[in-house]
């Protein structure tokens, strides 16, 4: 952390107080976690007051947290050391917040889906995230910031059509990127990767149709090997390489 944004972080905790439920200062980046019910209070100070002016909202996205600091492959001896390190709240290579008291317990495992929100203020040269989680995963809600940044319109859109969110108070909510008809988020980490359905051109219709995706399913995430004073190998090299070295016909 960079003492403009221990400065920074320390400023927005002296003038919000309890309204953040968390200020995090890591690698020189300041994040404010508030609930929804007071996002457009908080908000509305970030862009009109002097002292902070974070009047340009650069980037909005949508965030999906399930099963978060999980891979695909099985681990058991270096989930506090390798993979998980960064991840987990109770690890070493967690970096911790300004002050003990201004952490949770375990920051976005009890909910799944967050709005983060990427602020710049021009006038004091200064950059800050916000994150509010949706307080219910079935139907993930959060309060619309068109009317402080007005550029929030398509963000919105593109939030709710790959993941879901609800943002209530917007104009005209609507998918922005996926196909008329589609069904389901794709960025939610229990959509498919392979989709559920597929497109081919049926020769006897004659026309495009639609059917089930006929793709299996696969892990494609490339398993390593993190040992101490190592640097991380990728398995699929070294397999790679021994089946160039093995004798014809032999197994592993």
């Amino acid at each position: 952390m960079s003492d403009i944004s221990r400065q920074l972080a320390e400023q927005l905790h002296d003038r919000f107080g309890d309204r953040l439920a968390a200020v995090v200062d890591a690698v020189g980046e300041v994040t404010l976690e508030l609930a929804g019910d007071n996002l457009l209070e908080v908000a509305s100070a970030l862009r009109d007051e002097p002292a902070l002016a974070f009047g340009m909202l650069m980037d909005l996205c949508g965030v999906d947290y399930l099963n978060y600091g999980r891979d695909e492959w099985a681990t058991e001896e270096t989930t506090a050391s390798g993979f998980s390190r960064g991840v987990e709240a109770l690890t070493a290579g967690r970096l911790g917040p300004v002050t003990e008291d201004l952490v949770l317990e375990k920051p976005g495992r009890a909910r799944r889906f967050a709005a983060v929100y990427h602020l710049l203020s021009i006038r004091n040269n200064r950059r800050l995230r916000l994150r509010v989680f949706a307080p219910n995963d079935d139907l993930p809600v959060v309060p619309s910031v068109i009317g402080i940044w007005n550029s929030a319109n398509w963000y919105e859109r593109e939030a709710f059509d790959l993941y879901g969110i609800l943002f209530d108070g917007h104009p005209d909510l609507r998918r922005l990127l996926t196909d008329y008809g589609f069904i389901g988020h794709p960025f939610r980490k229990d959509f498919p990767l392979t989709g559920n359905v597929e497109v081919i051109y049926d020769a006897e219709k004659k026309r495009v149709v639609y059917q089930p995706v006929s793709i299996e399913p696969r892990v494609l995430v490339p398993k390593v090997i993190r040992a101490e004073g190592v640097e991380a190998v990728d398995l699929m090299l070294l397999a790679d390489e021994a089946d160039e070295s093995a004798p014809a016909g032999a197994t592993e």
